[in-house]
Formats: structure tokens, C-alpha cells, sequence
């Protein structure tokens, strides 16, 4: 049991050597990845630890301080720290990814204004009506009553499908903000007061 849980701390480790190999601390990307693997794979490390104290309370029951046991606490105290560090980026990727999610709605809420607005343009329905009766759409005989209904028709269409849009929009921002604040940040959260705890645990 000892040794598979060293081995899973291990192959985390590999795996974080592997990040910070190509590492752009600069990059918001890149800290967003950063983020994601630490808290994708640090469970993974949480079980290793925890399986090496386990081995070693069994195999040892009556000695608190054995090197295994300080081993555990450096490397729960390591990845606690890594933890910490990373909350702050998470938080900013949050408001980063709410930011550009909030002013590509905003320029889509413009344009469906700006499309109301022209809708209430008689000038504008008329052209509209005169392009659709030229394109085919409209029979021969229509009058520029039915050129106005089928362009007022035509622009309730618009508005609907864009208006539409923009609600599917604000739909995935929300799921991609949510999932970022709880798979991310207060994941982080839970995973450095566990890695606190483990730490604790090993030397007391």
C-alpha cells in the first residue's frame, strides 16, 4: 500500500515538472491551465499520502514521528501551499472569462437595440419590403401593404432568433463561471484544508 501510494505521488509530480517545463507565468492562459492541472490531479496526490499514513500507522502503530511520516507532512505542506498560491489565479481567471462573457453580451444586447430601433423605421421597412418582393419572396401582385406585413414579419423573426441568442449566451456564461468557481477556485479551497489536515495528521 506504501508503494502505490508513492507511486501516485510520484506520477504527480512527473506531471507537474512537465507543466512548469513550459511554463509562461505571464500568460493568463497559462495560469488557467496551471490551475486546472493542479486541481485535476492533487486529489490524486491526496490519495497517495493518505495511503502511505495509512500503511505506515498499520505497519507502525505506536510510533508517531517515523521519517515516512514527516515525508507525508513536507509533501502535504507542499502541495498546501501550491493550493493557496493558485486560489488567487483562479479567481482572477473567474473575473477575466466574466469580463469578456459580459462585454460580448453587451455588444450583442447593442445590436438587437439598434435593430429594434430600425424596426420602428417605416423608411427602412419599406426598403425591406421593395428587397424581399425583388428577391422572389413576395408574389408579383403584392401591394406595399403586404411588403410592409412581410418585412414587419421578417424583422420579428430577426429579433426573436437574436434575442435568442443573446438568452443561449448568458446560459453559457453562467455554466462556464459556475464551473470555474466551484471546479476551480473552492475546489482549491477544499484541497489545501485537506492537504492541511493530512499534514497534521501525519506528525501528531
Amino acid at each position: 500500500m506504501r508503494w502505490l501510494g508513492l507511486t501516485l505521488v510520484i506520477l504527480l509530480l512527473l506531471q507537474m515538472v512537465v507543466l512548469l517545463g513550459a511554463s509562461d507565468w505571464a500568460s493568463a492562459e497559462f495560469q488557467q491551465v496551471m490551475v486546472q492541472r493542479l486541481v485535476t490531479l492533487s486529489p490524486m496526490g491526496f490519495i497517495g499520502l493518505l495511503l502511505m499514513l495509512i500503511s505506515s500507522r498499520l505497519d507502525h502503530p505506536g510510533k508517531a514521528k517515523l521519517p515516512i511520516r514527516w515525508l507525508i507532512c513536507a509533501f502535504s505542506s507542499l502541495f498546501a501551499i501550491a493550493m493557496i498560491a493558485v486560489i488567487p489565479m483562479a479567481i482572477s481567471g473567474n473575473q477575466t472569462l466574466a469580463g469578456q462573457a459580459n462585454q460580448t453580451l453587451k455588444q450583442r444586447r447593442d445590436q438587437l437595440e439598434e435593430a429594434r430601433r430600425q424596426a420602428q423605421n417605416p423608411e427602412a421597412l419599406k426598403v425591406l419590403g421593395d428587397q424581399l418582393a425583388q428577391a422572389g419572396q413576395l408574389p408579383a401582385t403584392a401591394t406595399d401593404e403586404d411588403q410592409q406585413k412581410a418585412a414587419n414579419d421578417f424583422v420579428a423573426g430577426q429579433l426573436a432568433q437574436m434575442d435568442q441568442q443573446i438568452q443561449q449566451m448568458e446560459r453559457q456564461r453562467n455554466l462556464a463561471v459556475n464551473q470555474r468557481r466551484f471546479g476551480g477556485t473552492l475546489s482549491a479551497v477544499v484541497l489545501a484544508v485537506a492537504f492541511v489536515l493530512l499534514a497534521l495528521t501525519a506528525v501528531l
